[in-house]
């Protein structure tokens, strides 16, 4: 049986640094597994980019955002995409935008910036968490975060503040369950520390060979090639 897929985004499905981009090899790839067993994206971006990718490719919407503070799932096979009740419990928050503002204003009182200028559209559409730029004061950050309760990721692309108590194993639990699953049916692929935690509840886990130290060490394989390449032979060898 094939497994359900959890997959990230930055630095799984994408090309190398300093490219951001998708790497459209992957888009058939997606779409090929999803006729096979349901696919999750599961990333730390804001809501609305994972909604984007599963529209543009042509899968059902079955996301987990903002590092497991945001779930959506399309249940069912998606034909109609604007049918009524296809998302069942509708969209389910996680997190506390509330408390990761007031870590944003205290930082920023301190003379700190987030770090993407005056129009922040990392942020724009962000529900659960903020993200801030990895050129921003790590220290500062982590002190205020700790401060008002959340915590900071480094996810290689952002530091993300964030409720403790809320990862992409949290997410990955809410998805599989909206879908008929445990956590431990799901194959999950990283790259990064935010991807630890769903290595941890995942049956099967891969980090992409680009992943850091904790995604490495969480990980039950680690590909040979990197990127969207070490996605691609994830799922070549995890369905062998």
């Amino acid at each position: 049986m094939v497994r359900p897929l959890a997959v990230d985004v930055d630095g799984t499905l994408t090309r190398p640094k300093p490219d951001r981009g998708v790497d459209p090899r992957v888009f058939e790839a997606l779409r090929a597994y999803s006729e096979e067993a349901p696919v999750v994206v599961a990333t730390g971006k804001a809501f609305p980019y994972p909604v984007a990718l599963c529209e543009f490719v042509g899968l059902p919407i079955r996301v987990v955002a903002e590092n497991g503070g945001v779930v959506c799932i399309e249940q069912g096979d998606g034909d109609d995409p604007y049918g009524g009740g296809r998302f069942g419990d509708g969209v389910v928050y996680n997190g506390d935008r509330e408390a990761a503002d007031a870590v944003a204003r205290a930082y920023e009182a301190e003379g700190h910036a987030l770090g993407w200028g005056a129009v922040d559209l990392v942020n724009r559409w962000r529900e659960t968490e903020i993200a801030v730029a990895r050129d921003q004061p790590l220290a500062p950050l982590e002190r205020v975060a700790a401060a008002h309760g959340q915590e900071v990721v480094d996810t290689g692309y952002a530091y993300h503040v964030k409720s403790p108590d809320v990862d992409k194993d949290i997410g990955l639990e809410t998805a599989a369950d909206r879908l008929g699953y445990g956590p431990g049916d799901f194959l999950a692929v990283g790259d990064s520390e935010n991807d630890a935690e769903m290595f941890g509840v995942a049956g099967e886990s891969w980090a992409v060979a680009n992943a850091d130290d904790a995604a490495l060490s969480a990980a039950d394989f680690v590909t040979d090639a990197a990127y969207a390449d070490g996605f691609l032979e994830a799922l070549e060898r995890a369905t062998e």
